[in-house]
């Protein structure tokens, strides 16, 4: 995979591949691993140029804090050296910054696609962009001293790197307004009893308890896991039962003529 290490360096964004096993790591702990357009840009390079053979996908931050969403810099009139800032943004031509958003969130939109399976280990604060970037992830574990807070609104902004909807989906329409219009800081144990977290653990077991999922999620064959994310997608979009049958009847005839050629 190659990917421009001076973007890297500048995203404050490490990858490495283990077998079937890809970890994105941010890496800008002084800063709480904010983040940046560089960042955003990144991490859709390295969806763009994943190996096919990679199934699964951890996402993780180093130091205090899993991420501390945007640079707040980037609210200032100078912004951040090299980065495109909120007036370039405000100021480009009809439809630029439309399509200047739409590639910050291919960032985090590929963490979404059923060819993987994607976990976010959280520990610390995950503020703004970095909650949403937990929440583009299938399966999220929380340390015990980790927090949650959609701050995009209190900032005057709104959620807009695909945070909205895996956040409906996971907790329900009622509480996601709370949650974002209140900004509040949603704690580990809410968190696990309202379904936005599968399981907390405690700070020094989060290695180990992500290394037990990974190699949970690698058990099944790579087809019968896309093929079952696929059909759980399109479950959380409320179809009609016989639509989601003959979604299911048609994953399985293509699973049934796979095995059968092996």
């Amino acid at each position: 995979m190659e990917v421009e290490p001076e973007l890297l360096a500048r995203g404050g964004v490490h990858v490495a591949v283990a077998g079937a096993c890809a970890t994105i790591t941010l890496r800008r702990p002084e800063v709480l691993n904010a983040q940046t357009p560089s960042t955003w840009e990144a991490l859709r390079q390295i969806g763009e140029r994943l190996a096919p053979d990679v199934r699964v996908v951890v996402v993780r931050g180093t130091g205090r804090a899993f991420s501390a969403g945007l640079d707040t810099r980037m609210f200032s009139a100078e912004g951040v050296p090299g980065e495109t800032g909120f007036a370039e943004i405000t100021s480009a031509p009809p439809g630029s910054g439309d399509a200047m958003i739409d590639r910050f969130q291919q960032g985090f939109t590929w963490l979404m696609t059923p060819t993987l399976v994607t976990v976010a280990a959280v520990h610390g604060h995950a503020i703004g962009a970095g909650f949403q970037l937990a929440l583009a992830c299938d399966l999220r574990i929380a340390t015990t001293e980790a927090k949650f807070t959609m701050a995009e609104p209190s900032l005057g902004l709104v959620p807009d790197l695909t945070g909205t909807l895996p956040l409906v989906r996971a907790v329900g329409y009622s509480r996601a307004v709370d949650i974002c219009l209140t900004g509040r800081r949603v704690a580990a144990d809410e968190a696990l009893r309202i379904g936005l977290v599968n399981s907390v653990v405690a700070p020094a077991d989060l290695d180990s308890a992500v290394d037990e999922l990974v190699a949970a999620l690698l058990k099944p064959a790579a087809g019968a896991t896309r093929e079952t994310l696929a059909l759980l997608a399109s479950a959380a979009e409320a179809p009609t039962l016989d639509e989601q049958r003959a979604a299911e009847r048609a994953a399985q005839l293509r699973r049934l003529a796979e095995l059968r050629q092996l």
